[in-house]
């Protein structure tokens, strides 16, 4: 490898280049550390806990089961529900299937599953029975043959198990009435399939291993398509990455997963990277309930933390934090959205220990960048490149331009996907295999990266990508509006927040009906903070509406 400026600026025992593939599968690489660390509590969730034997006796058990459907390697299975226990069991035994795990979004509404299961061509769906309904609304028009229906409570067992159930249900009464007929339980599946007998696949490093659901370069959602081989060598570099804490103690580290496992930062650094060095993984099913969030910490002596600027914020404004055990944090690290230097400086004053930023897409498995663990990080920008990894500046037509001098953010690496699912990736990389981030930025005289602005019309809402094509398209579709035009505009809990500017073509439109529309069509994140209604948008002389003066004008009136 080059002799790249951020090299010197390497944790120590942290090496350029690393060997990539130490298994021939991420299945191969589960099974290892089933082996190593079998005894080990692998997953914690509302007091539950699995060991790693259980983890691989499960997984299997649903393998099996998959497999009995006559579900075959390279079949698409989409998993739609929050952290909870069944997540690692079905990830893990759907891989073991050898099928490719569509990951999606619980609070999907019935409009985006369609599109992403319609897209991926999925054939079977393990969904949460709280959003089942949505499911029934649009299952005829996919390929889903066989859905596999889990409670919240399905794993925790006895009477705590059937109790979860029974509040979710007739008490708070979270699961809306459903008809899926031929569906069967998470419970009743794993049954079955302890009774039947796996059949291992054989795996290539390039088959695909899970389709992440992003909007690309456009609005509308795409699959990258992650492979074993991106996933093994991803796995390889943060493992090298995360020396400086893994090096310490031989106690178990205790990772908090409040992420949901569906992103793939929570799948990739809490689910594979912790599985593959035997941690503990405490697995939060709602973060946003941040005094219950708070209650479950005080039980755990936790290492490690991973979250977004919103969730760390959250945590830092709740009085009772502060009064955690901290001694055994080795440190937090913010992905998703960025860290605010206001947050991060909180975070180390009241836990003693740094919160520091990474960077990383979908496409890229995520991680392509991260400061420092040991200490050395800088506050304001993403990090140092993965070792094995490249990331340069380029210009518009595709020159890489030289250090200090801003341009878009391009990748390559063995982390890095090889296209969308499907669909037409000529315009996705420049020449040379270089990966087109979307994102402005510029490396500094040592090395680090940051990220001035977006090329992209993306709206990052609490580390979620949100397209404004996608709102548009759907506040358009409302028989009341003329036009509309979505921007995001700067939020301190958020990051970003969605501003819709519209033109009415019925006078008697409120932005209550907007929004109770938008609530039907989108998933929370994704509503519109604000409506404007305005009688025209401006608009290029080719009649293109124009998003970037409209977040010219609004920046101009916040000054």
């Amino acid at each position: 490898m080059k002799d790249f400026p951020w090299i010197k600026r390497y944790p120590k025992g942290v090496p350029a280049e690393i060997k990539l593939y130490d298994y021939n599968s991420i299945v191969e690489l589960f099974e290892d550390a089933f082996k190593k660390y079998s005894s080990r509590v692998a997953y914690e969730n509302m007091g539950k806990q699995l060991t790693y034997a259980q983890v691989d006796e499960l997984s299997k058990n649903f393998a099996a089961y998959l497999q009995s459907l006559g579900l075959k390697k390279g079949d698409r299975i989409a998993i739609q529900m929050p952290n909870l226990l069944q997540f690692p069991v079905a990830f893990i035994g759907a891989l073991r299937a050898g099928l490719i795990v569509v990951n999606t979004n619980p609070l999907y509404t019935p409009r985006e599953m369609e599109h992403q299961f319609k897209d991926s061509g999925a054939k079977a769906i393990v969904i949460v029975a709280n959003f089942a309904n949505n499911l029934e609304q649009i299952i005829h028009n996919t390929s889903i043959k066989h859905v596999i229906v889990t409670q919240l409570g399905d794993m925790l067992g006895g009477l705590k198990g059937a109790l979860v159930n029974f509040v979710v249900k007739r008490i708070k009464k979270m699961v809306p009435a459903y008809h899926l007929p031929g569906a069967i339980s998470f419970n009743k599946a794993l049954q079955a399939g302890a009774g039947l007998t796996w059949l291992r696949p054989d795996f290539s490093l390039q088959d695909v291993a899970v389709l992440q659901y992003t909007g690309g370069t456009t609005g509308l959602s795409k699959g990258a398509a992650l492979t074993h081989a991106n996933l093994v060598a991803h796995n390889s570099m943060i493992t090298q990455w995360f020396k400086p804490y893994h090096g310490q103690s031989d106690e178990q580290d205790i990772i908090i997963t409040a992420i949901p496992m569906y992103h793939i930062f929570a799948l990739t650094v809490n689910g594979i990277l912790k599985l593959s060095v035997g941690a503990k993984n405490v697995l939060i099913t709602n973060p946003r309930d941040i005094p219950g969030f708070i209650k479950e910490l005080k039980k755990h002596k936790f290492t490690i933390i991973t979250g977004v600027n919103t969730l760390f914020n959250g945590l830092l404004n709740n009085p009772d934090f502060k009064n955690l055990d901290f001694s055994k944090l080795k440190g937090a690290v913010g992905g998703g959205m960025a860290v605010q230097d206001v947050v991060a400086k909180k975070w180390e004053q009241v836990t003693g220990k740094a919160l520091v930023e990474g960077y990383g897409l979908s496409e890229t498995s995520p991680v392509l960048c991260c400061n420092p663990l040991d200490g050395t990080h800088k506050l304001g920008t993403i990090g140092l490149p993965m070792p094995s990894t490249e990331v340069a500046i380029f210009d518009d037509n595709g020159n890489q331009l030289p250090q200090g001098q801003t341009g878009e953010i391009c990748a390559r690496g063995p982390q890095v996907f090889s296209g969308y699912w499907e669909k037409d990736n000529s315009d996705v990389f420049y020449p040379g295999g270089w990966f087109k981030t979307g994102d402005i930025g510029l490396m500094d005289e040592e090395g680090f990266f940051k990220i001035v602005d977006r090329k992209k019309d993306m709206i990052k809402v609490s580390g979620f990508n949100v397209y404004p094509n996608e709102i548009e398209n759907v506040l358009a579709a409302h028989p009341k509006v003329l036009e509309v035009a979505a921007i995001g505009v700067p939020d301190e809990r958020s990051g970003e927040a969605i501003k819709a500017f519209i033109v009415k073509r019925d006078q008697s439109l409120t932005e209550d009906e907007l929004k109770e529309y938008c609530h039907k069509n989108l998933t929370n994140y994704k509503v519109p903070r604000y409506f404007v209604f305005r009688n025209e948008l401006p608009k290029s002389n080719v009649g293109k509406i124009m998003r970037r003066l409209l977040r010219e004008e609004d920046t101009a009136k916040a000054a």
